[in-house]
């Protein structure tokens, strides 16, 4: 497959100007080559986590990380406040004590068992992650936690670069 690329912008041959060819060909296995080797660049970056980001000081690039928890129990109402206080001062705040926020929500996830669309009161904990190697173990051990004592079937997990400063 060949191109034909002229010198001096798009009309210049069309004005009369001098405007040089410059032929550019490409084999279909070489642009095949191409493509899959700009995919595998980006796939990569994509697996490797969030990317630091170039932030205005006094701002820093940091992880943050967002946990949503669903607070329906069988399709019931059955985390409530003093349960969620409960998990969140045993759970949570010990692995994560240099801050977090929680803010309330309202979600909605397909239930993996029955295909049917729940909606349910919900809770986002939101943690700038500290420069840890065992961020990730930490936050296994909170989903995992939440699970078995709430009898859940998941917990979101949302992790992404940010600018942060405190």
């Amino acid at each position: 497959m060949c191109k034909t690329f002229f010198a001096g912008g798009a009309g210049a041959a069309t004005r009369g100007a001098a405007a040089q060819e410059r032929p550019t060909c490409y084999s279909r296995p070489a642009m095949t080559l191409r493509i899959a080797a700009s995919l595998s660049v980006l796939l990569a970056s994509a697996c490797a986590g969030p990317q630091p980001l170039l932030c205005p000081p006094p701002q820093r690039s940091a992880a943050v990380a967002d946990l949503l928890f669903g607070r329906h129990v069988g399709g019931r109402p059955g985390v409530g406040e003093a349960a969620w206080r409960a998990f969140l001062a045993a759970e949570v705040t010990p692995r994560f004590p240099d801050g977090l926020t929680v803010v309330d929500a309202a979600g909605q996830w397909r239930d993996t068992d029955t295909g049917r669309i729940v909606r349910e009161p919900s809770k986002i904990v939101s943690i700038v992650l500290p420069d840890r190697a065992d961020n990730q173990a930490q936050i296994d051990a909170v989903v995992a936690a939440y699970k078995a004592r709430f009898r859940q079937q998941a917990v979101g997990v949302v992790i992404r670069p940010a600018c942060v400063a405190f």
